[in-house]
């Protein structure tokens, strides 16, 4: 990790082009606040096509990623502040990527071993999808239909029946590209936090209609959040070694958040956003606020945790020490940090 000193330029790029924009608006300015807060002088930065030219104006010497969605949370801009060499919070090109794409990171996950509900990927030139194929491969209605690269749950519908899949599968094609069609998966929804390798909770999210959509994320009432998850202590256990492994299964460095359904005693991972929401009601928070550390002082510690991730390390690891070994920031050892 770099040395961030309350005199670096520190821009906290948020905003940007994606369908994601005004959650990233509020991700931004939440971060910018708890960063004048604990004393740094921040530059707000709405990422457009000018964004490398704002960086070298504004002389950033580390970006605070606040993005999601494409164009943010794909990679993207993970490649040019690499090329620019701006160290910058959460992961790399290729797990950002990779990340995003729920196709690709699925085979992974599933190459590792890692339980994932059945789906089928349906290319955006595909002009129907059969009863027939539903049936073999999910079981059945109902069914999850979902754009192959968003977030937020934008375009994520439930189908009980053919009528409902076609209407759910005309929404999804609104955000463009491929779809995935995934069973339904009844059980408890559990998010798990991730902050630099190490697993901070977890929070049980249970929507009081419906499901985990859009409008339950982000309209005040609609979904109880419970922490700790009303699980047992070896489900507990399961679910985060299983997000913990779908994190280091795709690279993920910095925070994360690692969605999961237990069901049928075990846990279904669904998908890794490697840059969560932050706003002050988001999920890292609350996890973060359970283990006693307070949303400013989060917003620090993800900030230590920048740096460049094509670059060699100057402190390769000792033969047979493993890099998990050498985190230095599990939430017990947070405040060392932030104080």
């Amino acid at each position: 990790m770099i040395r961030i000193t309350k005199k670096s330029r520190i821009g906290v790029l948020y905003g940007g082009l994606s369908a994601e924009r005004e959650i990233s608006l509020r991700s931004g300015r939440a971060v910018l606040a708890a960063l004048r807060e604990k004393g740094y002088q921040p530059a707000g930065i709405d990422a457009g096509s000018d964004l490398a030219l704002r960086l070298k104006k504004e002389k950033i010497e580390v970006v605070f990623l606040a993005l999601h969605g494409g164009l943010g949370e794909d990679g993207s801009i993970q490649g040019l502040l690499e090329t620019l060499e701006i160290p910058y919070t959460g992961s790399g090109v290729l797990a950002s990527a990779l990340g995003m794409d729920k196709l690709l990171s699925r085979i992974i996950f599933q190459a590792r071993g890692i339980v994932v509900p059945r789906y089928l990927w349906v290319h955006q030139a595909a002009p129907r999808v059969s009863p027939q194929e539903i049936k073999t491969t999910l079981g059945g209605f109902p069914v999850m239909v979902k754009p192959r690269a968003e977030g937020s749950s934008l375009g994520v519908g439930l189908a009980r029946n053919e009528r409902e899949l076609r209407d759910r599968i005309r929404a999804a094609r609104a955000y463009g590209g491929d779809l995935l069609i995934e069973e339904y998966i009844s059980g408890i929804e559990v998010h798990v936090g991730i902050l630099a390798g190490k697993v901070m909770g977890e929070v049980e999210v249970a929507p009081r209609e419906g499901f985990y959509d859009y409008r339950a994320k982000y309209t005040p009432g609609m979904t109880e959040y419970i922490i700790p998850a009303r699980v047992g202590a070896g489900a507990r256990r399961a679910i985060s070694a299983a997000a913990r492994t779908a994190y280091q299964a795709l690279g993920c460095s910095g925070v994360a958040r690692v969605d999961c359904i237990f069901s049928r005693g075990k846990p279904f991972i669904l998908e890794v956003n490697t840059i969560p929401g932050l706003t002050e009601t988001s999920l890292i928070p609350k996890i973060a606020r359970a283990s006693g550390l307070d949303y400013p002082g989060l917003v620090k510690v993800i900030l230590k945790t920048a740096s460049l991730k094509s670059s060699p390390s100057p402190n390769p690891l000792p033969r047979g020490e493993r890099a998990e070994e050498r985190v230095t920031m599990p939430i017990k050892l947070m405040k060392e940090v932030i104080n």
